[in-house]
């Protein structure tokens, strides 16, 4: 099997809920998908999709997909996408670093392998070890009268773990976080998510003045040595996200015991290729995970669906469906949710085709159709 041709896709995901609020200061009412689509001459169809949470997030831009594709494609043309490890070397050696602009490549390839060998990717990773991922949902920062009915709403629809966006003003966000956690029912819990927006000085502030409270707080500051510096003091269990960013980052975590939770961004870890590593070291290590992305529609949620299926259920915080924060599609298929909880298909591959009527015309295109 041999590649013969890749598709960039890019459309907009409107929010939802009108604006989305998150962590200094930083705010989104649409994001920008990237899809990759991957033709053979076997005519296996893969895709993948990025989705940044905003153009500025952990510096990953939505333009990187097409300009990784320029100097990756042709060189990925005529390639055998089965072969894994293989193709993620492969991209390694063109681009070094850039993972997320890698990653919708290295999940059309595993979507091909899948299809290819008539197995959803969850028994490739595997195997189907949860049966129905446990989700959160976002509070984005708004009043905490509207907070209290997101929160309401989301209970309604089988929610039981909430996140609660901070790390603007650590004032207000002391108030946020002692009005809204209490207000938990039992068998709830709640993540107050800063999305590295504060100062060390104000996340060790806000850390005492919430001691009494429990929740989880998350990547309260930008770096790890400065969450690290919170950690000290802070009696809440610490969740560490945007800073976790490879397998060096993974042993860094494990040597120094740096967290009670890791989230796994699959576009912020290079791939499911990498992102299965980390989470595997990181079980074995004794720290548990959350299975997500940084933004994303029906492709990148099909990818994250996989992810969690393949995970040890005692070794699973939650994951979250990002399908449904948007307004239209990248895909037709993939994963359901029902009573709170994720559901990946058990179709080979990922289970999921893009969405050409969303999608519209390709934006750049390498090689020609088998």
């Amino acid at each position: 099997m041999k590649i013969t041709r890749i598709r960039i896709y890019k459309t907009p995901l409107p929010y939802l809920g009108g604006t989305y609020g998150w962590g200094a200061g930083n705010a989104i009412d649409t994001a920008m998908a990237s899809v990759v689509v991957i033709d053979t001459d076997a005519g296996v169809q893969g895709c993948g999709e990025f989705t940044p949470c905003g153009e500025n997030y952990m510096v990953a831009h939505s333009e990187g997909v097409e300009a990784f594709a320029r100097l990756a494609a042709p060189k990925l043309l005529g390639e055998d996408p089965r072969q894994l490890g293989r193709m993620e070397r492969l991209m390694d050696h063109v681009v070094q670093g850039h993972g997320y602009a890698k990653a919708p490549f290295d999940a059309a390839f595993w979507d091909i392998l899948g299809q290819a060998t008539d197995q959803p990717i969850w028994m490739l990773m595997g195997g189907k070890l949860t049966d129905g991922a446990p989700m959160y949902r976002v509070a984005p920062q708004k009043s905490v009268a509207e907070t209290i009915l997101e929160l309401d709403q989301h209970r309604a629809s089988g929610y039981r773990q909430f996140q609660i966006k901070v790390g603007g003003d650590w004032v207000t966000d002391i108030d946020r976080i002692r009005e809204v956690v209490p207000l938990l029912k039992p068998g709830e819990k709640a993540m107050a998510d800063a999305n590295q927006g504060w100062r060390v000085d104000n996340a060790i502030r806000v850390a005492r003045a919430t001691r009494d409270l429990d929740f989880i707080l998350e990547q309260p500051c930008h770096t790890y040595e400065e969450c690290q510096q919170v950690r000290r003091v802070a009696e809440q269990p610490m969740k560490l996200d945007e800073c976790v960013t490879g397998i060096d980052m993974a042993r860094r975590i494990v040597n120094d015991r740096g967290a009670e939770i890791c989230c796994l961004k699959i576009s912020n870890l290079g791939g499911l290729s990498k992102a299965r590593r980390v989470r595997d070291f990181l079980i074995d290590h004794g720290i548990p995970v959350v299975s997500e992305d940084t933004w994303g529609g029906q492709i990148t949620t099909a990818a994250v669906a996989h992810f969690a299926t393949s995970t040890p259920p005692e070794m699973l915080i939650n994951s979250t469906d990002l399908m449904n924060y948007n307004t239209r599609n990248t895909g037709i298929g993939g994963p359901s949710t029902m009573g709170g909880r994720l559901y990946a298909t058990d179709v080979p591959g990922l289970g999921v085709t893009p969405d050409f009527d969303s999608l519209g015309a390709p934006v750049a295109t390498w090689g020609e159709a088998a």
